[in-house]
């Protein structure tokens, strides 16, 4: 395929592009320029980019490299472009590859010649660097945020059923009563721990790579500490040659981003599960479900589904990204271009996940007469029983291991649970049991004994939600 209009009518009449095109006397092919440019979807780095060249320009001048009055021009300039953005008045331009570019080139045709100036000291590949360390930032800032919301929710289903008893599983089986509060507060220290972690990548990533120019730096005087402070950042990166070649911020923001949506996935499936005709633990409100083209009765927790389903999209673009730069050598090559696409993809997932569970765990309502009845079924106090016969009998705890589980078998065998066995009964397996074995097979007394920090107990559960308030304030 040839870019000529002489040789084919259809061919593209583009020159070479006057940003960058002083070298090449045609244009590119009309596939190159498809698989080139970016402004399709790097304009939502438009106001980072902005941002970076207005910080740029007013370092410039203050080291005199650029007069007061071009300067100035190029400060109103940049905000009458950011308007035209805002109010989607913009002529974004796909010969003009991307953001950076149309930006530039708009600026040049509001203020003229002195928008030529404002490239001093930098090249796209700082540019892009420091426009998409900014956006990544927000980012980070927006889920500490969403996550903070989430937690809240979470606290408050806690604190409403601090004592009330549901079944805790393993294996999704029965295995020993909590208490509802005890549960929900599992999934604030997950949430937490993500918290902590785009709080730690956000500290990581804020050092400014804008000076570092195309690899080697610059030879003009330029002050890349003012630059960074005027952006926010603790510092500049320390070498210019990873300072445009680095996506770490990007790969740790999607890493935990992964980790964060196999946390709101696994919750998911959790109200999936609860919210069946088989457990009835929970009931969706009519915001976060659906109903069947051919079923009256159906009412699908589709929200909850679909934010099961987050976590392939985000952790694909996780993989996506370390694959993209797996093999490149130092510095800058056109591969990280893809860095961006994912990374928002990613990013909207993620936020759009944050607030819709945000919303179905604070409307959800548990059903507190179905969890009670549940915990008690299954032989969930067996190992309360087990702990009886340690505690009161002296039994080692493999011998107590297997008297509980003779009872349980015998329970079973009549169709009955442990507490419906007659003292008789469990004297038959072994003679020193008492009466008051019958105080620790109640599910109730089963999760107040769980006193150890940590524990289920209604005590502990209200003493980890008040630590977790104040901690929220």
């Amino acid at each position: 395929m040839t870019n000529s209009s002489k040789s084919d009518p259809s061919a593209p009449t583009t020159t070479a592009n006057a940003m960058w095109g002083g070298r090449f006397e045609a244009g590119p092919d009309a596939i190159m320029q498809a698989i080139n440019a970016s402004i399709g979807f790097d304009r939502r780095l438009a106001a980072q980019d902005i941002a970076g060249s207005r910080a740029h320009a007013a370092m410039l001048a203050a080291q005199g490299i650029l007069t007061n009055k071009d300067a100035e021009a190029i400060r109103e300039g940049l905000l009458t472009v950011l308007s035209e953005i805002e109010a989607g008045k913009f002529p974004f331009r796909v010969e003009l590859e991307d953001i950076h570019m149309n930006v530039e080139a708009r600026l040049k045709e509001i203020i003229g010649e002195p928008a030529g100036r404002l490239h001093t000291g930098r090249s796209r590949n700082d540019q892009v660097a420091v426009d998409f360390r900014l956006w990544v930032r927000d980012q980070c800032d927006a889920a500490i945020t969403g996550l903070e919301a989430l937690m809240k929710a979470f606290l408050a289903q806690a604190e409403a059923g601090a004592d009330w008893v549901m079944p805790g599983f393993t294996h999704l089986q029965t295995a020993q009563p909590v208490t509802w509060g005890h549960h929900m507060l599992a999934y604030v220290e997950m949430f937490a721990r993500d918290r902590s972690r785009f709080i730690d990548a956000r500290k990581r990533m804020n050092e400014c790579p804008l000076g570092a120019a195309a690899l080697a730096g610059t030879s003009f005087p330029i002050d890349r500490h003012a630059t960074a402070a005027a952006l926010g950042f603790d510092r500049p990166t320390a070498n210019s040659l990873d300072s445009v070649s680095d996506r770490d911020f990007a790969l740790e923001f999607l890493s935990v981003s992964s980790i964060c949506a196999m946390h709101l996935s696994r919750f998911a499936e959790e109200l999936v599960i609860w919210s069946s005709a088989q457990f009835r633990f929970v009931k969706l409100s009519d915001k976060w479900t659906t109903g069947s083209s051919i079923m009256p009765q159906k009412k699908n927790p589709d929200a909850a589904e679909l934010l099961r389903s987050k976590l392939g999209r985000i952790l694909g673009a996780t993989v996506a990204l370390f694959t993209v730069m797996k093999g490149l050598v130092l510095t800058y090559s056109k591969d990280m271009q893809e860095d961006k696409e994912q990374t928002f993809d990613a990013a909207d997932s993620l936020m759009l996940g944050l607030a819709a569970m945000t919303g179905m765990v604070g409307d959800m309502t548990a059903l507190q007469d179905n969890l009670k009845s549940a915990a008690a079924s299954g032989f969930s106090t067996a190992t309360d029983l087990a702990d009886w016969l340690v505690r009161e009998l002296g039994l080692p705890f493999r011998d107590a291991h297997h008297v509980t589980g003779t009872l349980v078998a015998m329970a079973e065998k009549a169709g009955i649970d442990l507490p419906d066995l007659t003292l008789a009964q469990m004297q038959s397996v072994h003679d020193g049991i008492r009466a008051d074995v019958f105080d620790v097979l109640g599910v109730e007394n089963s999760v107040r004994s769980r006193m150890s920090y940590g524990g289920t107990a209604p005590d502990q559960v209200r003493a980890q939600i008040a630590r977790w308030k104040d901690a929220l304030k």
